[in-house]
């Protein structure tokens, strides 16, 4: 049973040539969503996950992506049982 649902944003910025790339790696991630794309290489990637630590350990994993530069955290929430932000 889920307690909680962490919900985080990431501005993911990628070479703009392995863009494409980027993309399909990160929508093969579990719990992430692609939201916005520029031309210049910048991503809005949604995570949900259960747990913080899946939320840092899929940050991780993008950060390792061939042609990602860089991918920051710029949102995080956490919904409880009841659906309350925390």
């Amino acid at each position: 049973m889920i307690d909680a649902l962490h919900i985080a944003s990431l501005l993911v910025h990628c070479r703009p040539e392995l863009l494409d790339a980027a993309k399909r790696n990160i929508a093969l991630l579990p719990g992430t969503e692609l939201h916005q794309e520029s031309a210049a290489g910048k991503l809005v990637v949604v995570l949900e996950a259960e747990h913080e630590r899946e939320v840092l350990d899929t940050i991780s994993h993008i950060q390792q992506i061939p042609g990602v530069l860089n991918a920051a955290l710029i949102y995080h929430e956490l919904l409880s049982l009841e659906g309350e932000s925390e």
